[in-house]
């Protein structure tokens, strides 16, 4: 017998669960996440799980973890202060794909050196340059990226860097070839930014989790999965935590198919900080070629072809002050809900509502609360910030008494970015807690959040609305209307049809814009109320939707009503992911390209150096055999057995006076195969 553990870190809480032979779920369990220290909420949902099925800690043979963390810090715009090391691109080059944003503020090397496309050295690396910003900049940043100008043609200019990084400061470096073998300079070190940023925070996890199960007495092999929904080890997810972004979704959609066997159906995965919207097809998710988008940045990572919006039931909620009607929005950032924050601090959270409440006018902080996160290193912030985190200290405060000035008010959103503080407000689980949808939380203070939020004025100078129970009920449409609204976008931009979506070969960015317009239209928007006027317009959804998420069975009825299209909640929906983390397989790719740079002339581009040949036949077999032993050793080190190879070539060729003539090829290769499990 076989007994495998799943355990999913989310935003908001930590699932476990433990699944005998991959077919059968024997005990599932729910603890909130414990951002300061992740080990305590692990311990506590496994701890539960092996209470309840009476097994012995031991008998496991493996344990999986998936996680929201590193997508909820990229669509919250958290994470650690990095450098970037460019080389052989333009200072304007910093604006493209988006670097600068991700950047934050953080500095940047721009230094000469780099190769050219056919694999030859353009300009020799500015050792001094680098050398004399390492000793400028090392000691305010926690890890490095570096990108060289065509470095998956030749990476030796950012081999060469981060050997010197390593020397002189010994701290992480993300080299950009090393997570993608396609060409894109600037989109490649976009995608090492946010890798370098992430470091410390997923070593963190993977660290504490293994030193809880062990603890718990949990011995057998741990996995984590990527965004592809494959499995790597725990060593190969700190050394590339980008690849676990998207690795709660992917982990849904694998827990999707194997909770109910659909072979064509949405899904969509509620958490508390994001929504995740995916398709199924032929049993199956599909891999966004264009690489993995979270919030407003596009990756180069393999991930699954997932839509994720900063939509969940711990969404901060504003007032849509603007117009006559007002209204509310929801997201992207993630709040603590006033009535989780009430269990933690009733005295400090109930005193200071009910103060507000009796005030003449609501104050702009009022139903508001602030708290440190410990147990996170604070380097690297500036002396505002340092001062406002000592003012907050380790108690719960009301956010108006904190800010002080509009000054404060940015070190807050530096210290929010790094994740080092949490702010308390209303979100639509306080919404559902006074709806009676939810009874977990203190349903009282979320009553008086709300009702003091009710009181806030709108562009009439009308309250927003009458009382805290139609406030709640339009904060619970609104998130129908979101989560709506995220499903059409997906549907639209899947459909087989056009629709007037840019053709095959535009920008994929394009289509995604096209299709959330078309999702916005006012034809789909009348045509789901079933308009009937001359003219007789209807749409729906015409594919089941799998509602998956703790929540889902709060929520997702009336999205189902919404779209006109038949809602699976199956059961286990609110472990999903835990159980996705732990039915997967390990799959590794690698990918590498042979150019000819010149007539009869052959390149292979390998990590080890250039290699030229005289066929074409000659250089792709020397590159997928260096490739299968790549992916093999990789999937062998992240524990797989009865591996399969898979090989996959993209050949580009040009017609040159009617005979066909070698451009370019990208072989990619596969090697997959099960987790090798340790005997019960």
């Amino acid at each position: 017998m076989a007994l495998l553990l799943g355990v999913d870190t989310g935003g908001t809480y930590t699932d476990a669960v433990l699944i005998r032979d991959e077919v059968e779920v024997i005990a599932s369990a729910k603890a909130l996440t414990t951002r300061g220290d992740l080990a305590i909420g692990i311990g506590s949902a496994v701890g539960e799980v092996l209470l309840q099925s009476g097994c012995d800690a031991a008998e496991i043979s493996m344990a999986a973890l998936s996680t929201t963390l590193a997508t909820n810090a990229l669509v919250e715009g958290q994470g650690g202060q990095i450098a970037l090391i460019y080389i052989g691109f333009e200072a304007t080059d910093l604006d493209r794909h988006g670097l600068k944003e991700a950047l934050k503020g953080d500095p940047a090397l721009v230094v000469a050196g780099g190769h050219n496309h056919a694999g030859g050295e353009v300009t020799a690396l500015d050792f001094l340059s680098l050398k004399s910003f390492l000793e400028t900049e090392a000691a305010e940043v926690s890890g490095f990226a570096v990108a060289s100008l065509f470095a998956t043609r030749n990476p030796a200019h950012e081999l060469a860097a981060a050997s010197l990084i390593a020397e002189v400061t010994g701290k992480p470096v993300t080299c950009s070839h090393q997570l993608s073998a396609r060409l894109n300079g600037p989109k490649r070190a976009l995608t090492a930014v946010l890798n370098a940023r992430l470091i410390g925070m997923i070593d963190r996890l993977i660290g504490r989790a293994q030193d809880r199960l062990g603890e718990l007495g949990i011995t057998g092999p741990m996995m984590v999965v990527r965004g592809d929904g494959a499995l790597m080890s725990a060593q190969q997810a700190r050394a590339r935590p980008i690849e676990t972004i998207l690795s709660g979704p992917a982990a849904s959609l694998v827990g999707a198919r194997w909770l109910t066997g659909v072979d064509h159906a949405l899904v969509s995965d509620i958490g508390g900080t994001t929504t995740d919207v995916a398709l199924i097809r032929d049993g199956k998710p599909a891999i966004d070629p264009a690489g993995a988008r979270v919030g407003d940045f596009r990756t180069m990572v393999e991930a699954v072809a997932m839509r994720t919006t900063g939509l969940g039931g711990d969404s901060q909620v504003h007032v849509r002050a603007s117009g006559l009607q007002g209204g509310v929005v929801l997201g992207p950032r993630r709040v603590v809900p006033i009535s989780l924050m009430a269990v933690e601090a009733a005295e400090v959270v109930h005193g200071a509502l009910d103060r507000q409440l009796n005030a003449p006018v609501v104050g702009e902080y009022d139903g508001r609360f602030l708290r440190a996160v410990p147990g996170l290193p604070a380097a690297g912030i500036g002396p505002r910030e340092r001062a406002l985190l000592e003012r907050i200290g380790t108690e719960v405060h009301p956010l108006g008494t904190i800010l002080r000035n509009r000054m404060d008010q940015g070190a807050l959103n530096r210290l929010l970015d790094r994740g080092l503080v949490q702010v308390a407000g209303i979100t639509p689980s306080d919404a559902s807690h006074l709806l009676g949808r939810v009874q977990v939380w203190d349903r009282l203070a979320a009553e008086k959040a709300l009702t003091l939020f009710a009181r806030r004025r709108i562009g009439s100078g009308e309250p927003l609305a009458p009382d805290a129970q139609t406030l709640a009920q339009m904060i619970v449409d609104q998130l129908t209307e979101q989560t709506s609204l995220a499903l059409l976008e997906t549907a639209f931009f899947e459909d087989g049809a056009d629709f007037g979506l840019p053709p095959e070969g535009a920008a994929k960015d394009q289509g995604a814009d096209r299709a959330r317009d078309l999702a916005r239209h006012v034809l789909t928007q009348r045509g789901l109320a079933a308009h009937r006027g001359i003219l007789a317009l209807n749409a729906a959804i015409n594919v089941d939707v799998v509602g998956l998420g703790a929540s889902a069975p709060s929520y997702y009825p009336a999205v189902g009503e919404r779209l006109k299209c038949r809602m699976l909640l199956p059961q286990h929906a609110g472990v999903a992911n835990a159980i996705g983390a732990v039915v997967g397989r390990v799959t590794m790719r690698r990918s590498g390209s042979v150019t000819c740079p010149a007539e009869g002339k052959f390149r292979v581009h390998l990590e080890s150096g250039l290699q030229d040949f005289s066929s074409s036949d000659a250089a792709l077999q020397v590159l997928e055999q260096a490739l299968q032993g790549q992916a093999r050793g990789d999937a062998e080190l992240a524990g797989a057995q009865d591996i399969h190879i898979d090989i996959s070539r993209d050949i580009r060729t040009a017609t040159v006076e009617a005979r066909d003539v070698f451009v370019e090829a990208m072989v990619t290769v596969e090697a997959s195969g099960r987790p090798r499990v340790a005997k019960g």
